[in-house]
């Protein structure tokens, strides 16, 4: 079983946020880096399938270069190698491009699966995994609280409904997989996982080697800005039935609410 795990470098939850005098980027030097919560997550699934059915863990995050980082911590977390992809042209693309980008760059790995977090802290797209699945034309599956290896063939996931509803459905592989916080409880790194990732190779991915897939982005940033906090006291007078009258036109005309 080969099985690929996308992380993503986001800010910490607690990190102060402040926005550069362009407004079109963020200032970095206050802000604590962390991988994804959900791609945790993912990366512990796959650890457990190894250890279940043999194989190959390998991490792979897209990113700037303090994004190494992530991939240091899934190594010491047990992943066997990483893929890092760094390039300046990366760094501006829409999730469809950023799924170009992966696409080319894990085709040619042939993998079993490729599990990702459901979405991002950051962005929050949740179409990644899809993506991918389209462009390698994979299985797919998402929202998934549980996995299970049927054969070389064929994986069971537990995928998360409304009302606290689950269901299984069977995939074929290859497949990829986008994980939901909570399906496990992601391992902490060890001395020895620590010590063991100077030994782990990381294959270095740059733009010239996905070019044939990747595009210019179809997004531009504007303006980046904290929304204005405003409220506003509406007070109605009249009888009872007046303002009852007049509650009714807000509800349906102002605050829509009301059909």
């Amino acid at each position: 079983m080969k099985i690929c795990v996308l992380i993503k470098q986001v800010p910490d939850k607690d990190s102060s946020l402040t926005i550069a005098d362009d407004h079109l980027t963020l200032v970095e030097n206050n802000i604590t880096w962390v991988s994804n919560e959900s791609d945790n997550y993912a990366l512990e699934e796959a650890l457990q399938l190894r250890e279940k059915h043999g194989g190959e863990v390998i991490a792979c995050t897209l990113g700037k270069d303090s994004a190494r980082q992530v991939l240091k911590d899934a190594l010491a977390k047990g992943a066997d190698r990483g893929i890092f992809i760094s390039d300046s042209s990366f760094e501006s693309l829409d999730v469809l491009s950023l799924g170009k980008v992966f696409a080319s760059t894990l085709e040619k790995e042939n993998f079993d699966l490729i599990m990702s977090g459901l979405q991002s802290d950051d962005q929050g797209n949740s179409q990644l995994g899809l993506i991918i699945a389209e462009l390698l034309n994979m299985s797919h599956g998402t929202l998934g609280m549980g996995t299970e290896i049927i054969d070389d063939s064929t994986i069971r996931l537990k995928k998360e409904l409304e009302g606290g509803w689950f269901q299984w459905t069977k995939l074929s592989l290859p497949a990829s997989i986008s994980i939901q916080s909570g399906i496990n409880s992601p391992r902490y790194a060890t001395l020895k996982g620590i010590m063991m990732v100077k030994k782990k190779t990381v294959d270095e991915i740059n733009a010239s080697d996905v070019a044939s897939r990747a595009s210019a982005s179809n997004i531009t940033v504007k303006k980046l800005y904290v929304p204005d906090k405003t409220k506003e006291t509406q007070f109605i007078e009249g009888s009872p039935d007046e303002i009852s009258e007049q509650l009714v036109k807000l509800f349906k005309n102002d605050i829509k609410v009301l059909n």
